[in-house]
């Protein structure tokens, strides 16, 4: 077994709890005092909180791609929704599985992906095959589904069967269940739940009945003729996320119960977050932090006895090294991002100036048409810097303006700053092989089609809002 380092007994137990498009600041624990999240405020005063936790690219599957695999989406090849993760991929249940664990997942997964030429949503409700489970063995697993009530799942026979009620109240009840079966041996154990991504409207009762939209608080970069839409959208997504709050305490008090909090690394994020009509728009795939920064705490009350914030920016590529490392297993040469856990364990911050965002290829909801371009990027505990193929694009100090609304990029007296940031970018894209090509040549090097209208260009799409 290549990766084990621990006696049987000494293995911690993994839990990671994924959520969709749950942005940074909607959590009490972040200073929110509109959104009701008593469960995650209590684990975030026993845990890492980390401020400036960054998705390399603010979109599904990439970033899920990129979080099994510990590489960038160039590298491992998905950088658009509904490509396939390669079969053959060093992935984070086939390292755990090698070392001895148990492996399950519960959710959503969406790396399945479809044949080239087939509809690029015909694979969404169909089971995925054993050998594409990446070596997770327990699987209660739908591809895709944004329909949150009495939706349905395969199993590891490929049966289907109904998730009854709220999906993510009946996949925290297999979680628990799972737990629970599985005490006596170290498992790996990975639960998506698909809110609070849109529809916004279809939590249960109770939970919208929790807020009214008059009395939703908006960020300052929300446009005035979209204050009400705003309001009335947001408050649909906090009902979603104070459901899921309930769940996680339902979780929480399980591995109290059954004695498993202590050796639990238990981890709570997010894929990307949403635009929620900042900036005038909706969902993600922008640079801006609505879209890129996302909640994450981290608990391991065995490995880690100190409780703190984590200011530098932690990247999506750096989550499994950094989880193989807490569990004491080696990471694979194939992993392109980096360990923290020897610098969490010893009660530092995490040595990383800056977190490298992209958007190889835009599709979809931010496809050409609709204003969307390539870009790079990086943001540091304080600044955001992006490029697009025409050069500088966005600049921003986070400190003095945290709803990025004065972009700097291009203004002389920050000539030096910017050129400064410019070199950290290039640095991250030397060290990740990143040429920063235009959209159509990487999907010819992967030999993709664009989903669609995905390939329609406005002859000024790099000039819109610049």
């Amino acid at each position: 077994m290549p990766f084990k380092l621990f006696a049987q007994s000494e293995k911690p137990n993994v839990i990671f709890i994924l959520a969709d498009q749950w942005r940074a600041d909607a959590v009490g624990y972040a200073g929110n005092k509109d959104v009701i999240t008593p469960n995650l405020d209590k684990l975030a005063q026993e845990s890492l909180v980390f401020e400036n936790a960054i998705t390399v690219m603010a979109v599904c599957a990439p970033w899920r791609a990129s979080f099994l695999t510990g590489q960038y989406p160039l590298t491992n090849g998905v950088f658009y929704n509904d490509k396939p993760l390669a079969t053959e991929a060093v992935t984070m249940a086939k390292i755990y599985k090698d070392a001895g664990y148990q492996t399950g997942y519960i959710g959503k997964w969406h790396l399945n992906g479809h044949a080239p030429g087939e509809h690029p949503f015909s694979a969404r409700d169909l089971p995925v095959p054993k050998e594409r489970r990446q070596g997770f063995d327990y699987w209660k697993v739908r591809e895709v589904s944004h329909d949150y009530n009495d939706s349905f799942y395969f199993d590891e026979n490929d049966e289907r069967h109904v998730w009854e009620g709220y999906d993510a109240f009946s996949q925290t009840d297999s979680a628990i269940s799972y737990i629970k079966k599985n005490k006596k041996n170290p498992f790996l154990l990975v639960m998506s739940w698909g809110p609070p991504h849109n529809p916004y409207q279809t939590a249960p009762e109770k939970y919208k009945a929790m807020y009214d939209p008059a009395k939703i608080s908006l960020r300052p970069n929300v446009p005035e003729n979209l204050r009400d839409s705003a309001r009335q959208v947001i408050a649909g997504y906090y009902a979603h996320i104070t459901a899921l709050d309930k769940a996680m305490g339902d979780l929480l008090q399980t591995l109290e119960s059954e004695g498993l909090a202590d050796n639990t690394i238990l981890v709570f994020t997010s894929e990307h977050g949403d635009m929620l009509f900042s900036k005038g728009v909706l969902r993600k795939q922008r640079p801006w932090d609505e879209s890129i920064k996302v909640p994450m705490l981290l608990r391991y009350p065995k490995g880690i006895s100190k409780p703190r914030t984590i200011a530098n920016p932690i990247d999506t590529p750096d989550l499994l090294p950094t989880l193989l490392g807490l569990s004491g297993l080696k990471t694979p040469k194939t992993v392109e991002g980096t360990d923290f856990s020897a610098q969490l364990k010893a009660g530092n911050d995490i040595d990383n100036e800056a977190a490298l965002i992209m958007l190889p290829v835009p599709f979809h909801e931010w496809q050409f048409k609709n204003g969307g371009r390539e870009f790079r990027g990086i943001r540091t505990q304080r600044y955001t810097y992006v490029k697009d193929l025409l050069g500088p694009w966005l600049f921003y100090d986070n400190k003095t303006d945290p709803y990025q609304m004065d972009n700097l990029a291009g203004q002389a007296e920050y000539k030096e700053l910017q050129d400064s940031l410019e070199k950290v970018l290039k640095a991250k894209l030397k060290k990740t092989k990143d040429d920063f090509l235009p959209a159509d040549e990487y999907m010819t090097k992967w030999g993709y089609l664009y989903d669609m209208q995905d390939s329609i260009r406005d002859v000024n799409y790099l000039n819109i809002n610049r």
